[in-house]
């Protein structure tokens, strides 16, 4: 296959009335590269799970459930509810072996509508909302560093924005390079997570257990907040589903995506349990809900002189979580865009780097955007409804799929009961607040949702076609170098 990118006169055509000089390009190979083996795929998960969640959601994880004992049951059970989607995902990866993670789904189990919803919301508020809070709570957290080691104050979105252009421009570059930072700043997140771990065995061992032994002493015996305390802690486990979206890139996928998706999350459950353990044994309850920092504070209690480490170590646990955010966000971007739910343009990848550039792009703008307000709990409650929504509808898909590929090759299968439980915590997740306490937040996510309708008939359904967006997708082509792509099904 190959394309060709012409390049017109200023009338369409040359002086002697021929057709105009054209650049073609051979294109028969090109294809997202399968550069991500067993370790790279559990740096992958590890690094995006890990970043600015563990650092921000203990205090609304505690305030929420109104004891010690349940905070940390809640910190468990939704590392088993990620763990289970975890085996969903395996099954959904190795049956469609494609990037794009739950659009691929959605659009196979559910159909196009769902699929494209999906990709409408995921592109423009979940997966941009998701690297938006982690890039805050880095800019949070930088200014907290600079003010220890006496330099300038920055504001806060600036070092935002810079970080997200800055992730942008080393997923664009090389895939390798952004699966090598990826691997690197996972090790650094948790041996600095180790620290904290270590730390409060000390504390344990020498008998500061008076805030782990309140046990459940202050429950709420709310059904509904105890929601809002899993929305807070599922947001830390946020990234379990990352490698799915990338699945073309993914070496051995029915072997390696199983093993990765519950092998990643079994070891994030462990360091989170010990790390909240570590927190509850040098703060008490009050002083973590005053907290503005968990970390830097239990750092400044534990670490004396060398507290500035805990700001450094969560700068590097956030900017991995953004970078694997980022890469796994431009490669749904890219799918949706490759079937004809996004201009065609945005599926393409560089000529030489084999990276989709146009779509990370478009990633990094959009995150741009979502800065602006600046506020993290509004944005990461407006991520967790609509996330849960669609997590619900792509289990319901695997169900769905069940009965529609029968006969297809199912390298891992997940027992029945998983995915079933899962769409029952999925319609509570999504329910249960809307009971309890109805927001405006909820309404506009709703209302955000459907109308993407308006531009799915339109543009998808009766295909409607402006010309000046071939115009655009070819100076886009020769500015960028980026020619269209295989997928799975052109090889058949």
């Amino acid at each position: 296959m190959e394309t060709t990118v012409e390049k017109p006169s200023p009338a369409g055509h040359t002086m002697n009335g021929s057709k105009p000089p054209s650049i073609i390009i051979e294109t028969q190979n090109m294809e997202l590269k399968k550069n991500l083996g067993l370790t790279s795929a559990i740096s992958m998960i590890v690094g995006t799970i890990i970043g600015s969640g563990i650092f921000v959601s203990p205090k609304g994880v505690l305030e929420s459930t109104g004891s010690v004992g349940l905070s940390l049951l809640v910190w468990a059970g939704s590392g088993l509810i990620a763990m289970m989607g975890g085996l969903c995902y395996a099954e959904l990866g190795t049956l469609l072996p494609k990037s794009g993670g739950e659009y691929i789904y959605l659009k196979e189990g559910l159909g196009d509508i769902p699929a494209f919803l999906f990709a409408w919301t995921s592109i423009l508020v979940t997966r941009t909302s998701s690297l938006a809070i982690i890039t805050l709570t880095f800019a949070t957290y930088a200014g907290s560093f600079f003010e220890l080691c006496g330099g300038p104050q920055l504001p806060e979105k600036l070092i935002s924005a810079i970080t997200i252009i800055l992730i942008g421009i080393v997923n664009s570059w090389s895939t390798t390079l952004a699966a090598r930072v990826q691997v690197i700043f996972t090790f650094a997140k948790v041996a600095a997570l180790v620290v904290i771990i270590v730390g409060g065995f000390v504390k344990l061992a020498q008998g500061n257990t008076s805030v782990i032994s309140s046990g459940f002493e202050g429950t709420t015996d709310s059904p509904f907040i105890i929601a809002l305390a899993f929305y807070d802690a599922l947001w830390a486990y946020d990234g379990w589903n990352n490698l799915n979206s990338v699945t073309e890139e993914l070496q051995n996928p029915p072997k390696n995506l199983p093993r990765a998706n519950v092998g990643s999350v079994i070891l994030v459950i462990i360091v989170y349990l010990l790390t909240n353990i570590s927190y509850l044994t040098v703060m008490t309850v009050d002083e973590l809900l005053d907290s503005p920092a968990v970390a830097v504070t239990w750092g400044a209690r534990v670490l004396g002189a060398a507290k500035v480490i805990m700001p450094l170590s969560v700068l590097v646990s956030t900017f991995g979580g953004a970078n694997g955010s980022a890469y796994t966000s431009g490669r749904v971007v890219f799918a949706a865009a490759r079937d004809g739910f996004l201009p065609e343009y945005l599926s393409y990848i560089h000529v030489k780097k084999y990276t989709p550039l146009p779509s990370m792009i478009f990633t990094v703008f959009v995150s741009l955007l979502m800065i602006i307000p600046g506020d993290i709990s509004s944005l990461i409650d407006l991520f967790s409804f609509t996330a849960w929504c669609f997590y619900g509808m792509t289990f319901t898909s695997l169900l769905v799929l069940r009965y529609k590929m029968k006969e297809a090759h199912r390298p891992y299968t997940v027992p029945i009961f998983i995915p079933i439980l899962m769409v029952l915590i999925s319609i509570y997740l999504v329910v249960a607040p809307i009971i309890h306490e109805p927001k405006i937040e909820f309404l506009y996510a709703f209302v955000f949702v459907m109308s993407g309708l308006l531009f799915y008939f339109p543009l998808v359904y009766f295909n409607l076609h402006f010309k000046c967006i071939d115009t655009l997708t070819m100076y886009g082509q020769l500015f960028l170098e980026v020619v269209p792509t295989k997928s799975e099904e052109d090889k058949l």
